[in-house]
């Protein structure tokens, strides 16, 4: 009569147990995963976007040198060919003034000369009178 034997009262912990541990106990859910998976997924973009962004700055930063060292060297350049034009004008201006006043002394001289004639011409005509 086995059967009427009193079986043992098993006792069943209503909670969890588990030894001393300085690690927290855990028990995700799928979409706790899924949220921590892209939580850093989106991190290593926003690192990535930051790192880009100051890579262009600093380019932008470097173009901005290089340009300003250009537009010296231009202005510089810009300078020198006016200079030069300067010069070259003031060299043909030179030599238009002095062919000027080379002309204008030879007109002088051809019109002293012909006032001369027409003088000698008008006495002559006058002596004949």
């Amino acid at each position: 009569m086995s059967f009427l034997r009193a079986a043992p009262s098993r006792i069943l912990p209503l909670t969890r147990t588990r030894g001393f541990s300085t690690s927290p106990f855990v028990c995700r859910s799928v979409v706790e995963g899924t949220k921590d998976a892209i939580k850093a997924a989106d991190r290593v973009a926003a690192d990535a976007a930051v790192k880009a962004i100051e890579k262009e700055e600093e380019l932008v930063q470097k173009a901005k040198k290089a340009a300003a060292g250009l537009t010296s060297e231009a202005e510089g350049s810009a300078s020198e060919v006016a200079g030069e034009a300067k010069g070259k004008a003031g060299n043909v201006t030179g030599q238009v003034k002095g062919k000027a006043s080379e002309l204008a002394g030879e007109a002088k001289g051809t019109a002293s000369n012909l006032t001369g004639q027409a003088k000698g011409k008008a006495e002559e005509v006058k002596g004949k009178l």
